[in-house]
């Protein structure tokens, strides 16, 4: 953030009775939560729905099994409305990464085919792709896209990897280390003239993007409804609109499995299948209460706020920091650059953010890009001005004494 550039700080969202936004969470009020793109959080309004839903379950589970398939669909039809997509088209899957599991694992061998990723990609659905491509006796191949680059740059960089050789293509809709979205609608209209497979990782896009499938061509597109939707973790959708569709399968086969997508996922075994039921109670909540328009609009002035407050707290004597560049941003995430010596890799990274929540009580995310450490900020309707003039105040300081002290090796 330059010196000229001044942040407004938004004014707090509250509820219908006047109470701040947070009260409609049970979030440890010892603690700064500025981390919420890792893991969400669920409002309390959703944790009673699936603690009724749980009850209910246990008084009678030889009733709640068998019509547990009936009630998963017409959830799956709630969930579809907030995503702009139709209920045929959506499976519920426990998280993004299973669901991309489902795919790799529907896909037919293709013997000496590569996979395509990015060095922005998530590592465990990565770790998935190059699981496949051993497989296949292929290999993956990482399309190197600069942190900064615009739409038409980071085309040119994945599509410089797409050979005859390339079988799939796996891209983030919405990085997770880097806070940026990818060109997945160019991208994916040009593979599909080419006939070439894409996998689109939306893990971070329902609730930061109001249709994210909207123009969108691909195989199959899986999100998390648990991140920025605010509903109970094991919740995530997977949309197939293609003939991929019919050879997806849940990871567990079970009675329903001989029925067509995406019907078929909705029985799998004794699974716990309340999280998923009470996604909508949480969607709805934030609409009912705030508007998603409004909700993202909000989170984006305030991830906007924060990143300048701290920016500028890393500054030091030396001046402003560098507003750090991403090259297509994101509501509600932004990135500010650590001081150097500290999360230079994801190990780093991760020990980093252990330290801080031991040490400093906040829940951060500080995550790596091409040997530089960063910290990620991803704001939700509860956050505040203040957790960021907090983190600034008590924990910017230390942060950079423990940079000092690795820089001296301590």
């Amino acid at each position: 953030m330059s010196e000229t550039e001044v942040v407004t700080a938004p004014r707090p969202l509250l509820l219908g009775d006047g109470r701040p936004a947070v009260a409609a969470w049970s979030l440890d009020p010892g603690m700064l939560h500025l981390n919420h793109g890792s893991f969400g959080a669920v409002p309390l309004v959703a944790q009673h729905r699936q603690n009724e839903l749980r009850a209910e379950m246990e008084r009678a589970p030889v009733v709640w099994f068998p019509q547990l398939p009936d009630r998963l669909a017409a959830t799956r039809a709630e969930i579809a409305g907030h995503l702009r997509v139709e209920a045929a088209d959506l499976a519920l899957v426990p998280n993004a990464s299973a669901g991309a599991s489902v795919v790799y694992a529907a896909l037919a061998a293709r013997p000496g085919q590569d996979i395509v990723v990015t060095d922005h990609g998530y590592g465990a659905v990565t770790m998935g792709a190059e699981r496949l491509a051993r497989r296949w006796g292929g290999r993956v191949r990482t399309a190197r896209v600069p942190l900064a680059a615009d739409a038409e740059q980071a085309y040119r960089a994945v599509m410089d990897e797409v050979d005859d050789r390339c079988a799939l293509v796996v891209l983030d809709q919405i990085t997770s280390a880097t806070a940026r979205r990818l060109p997945v609608e160019r991208i994916g209209a040009e593979l599909a003239r080419r006939g070439v497979t894409l996998l689109v990782d939306g893990a971070h896009a329902p609730g930061i993007l109001p249709a994210p499938l909207e123009g969108l061509v691909c195989d199959a597109w899986v999100g998390n409804l648990h991140k920025w939707g605010c509903a109970p973790r094991g919740t995530a959708a997977l949309v197939a609109r293609g003939p991929l569709r019919e050879h997806l399968h849940p990871l567990i086969d079970s009675w329903s499995a001989a029925e067509p997508f995406p019907h078929r996922f909705d029985q799998q075994g004794t699974v716990d299948a309340t999280g998923p039921l009470a996604a909508p109670t949480a969607l709805d909540f934030v609409e009912r209460t705030w508007g998603w328009e409004t909700a993202r609009r909000y989170m984006d002035e305030l991830a906007d706020y924060g990143a300048g407050v701290i920016g500028d707290s890393f500054a030091g004597p030396a001046g402003p920091v560098e507003r750090v560049d991403v090259g297509m941003p994101v509501p509600g995430m932004r990135l500010v650059r650590l001081p150097e010596g500290l999360g230079a890799t994801r190990v780093a990274a991760d020990a980093l953010r252990d330290r801080a929540t031991v040490e400093l009580g906040a829940e951060a995310a500080f995550t790596s890009f091409d040997g530089i450490g960063y910290l990620r900020l991803s704001a939700h309707v509860y956050n505040t001005p203040a957790d960021y003039d907090r983190f600034a105040e008590t924990c910017v300081p230390v942060i950079e004494d423990w940079a000092r002290q690795a820089r001296a090796g301590g």
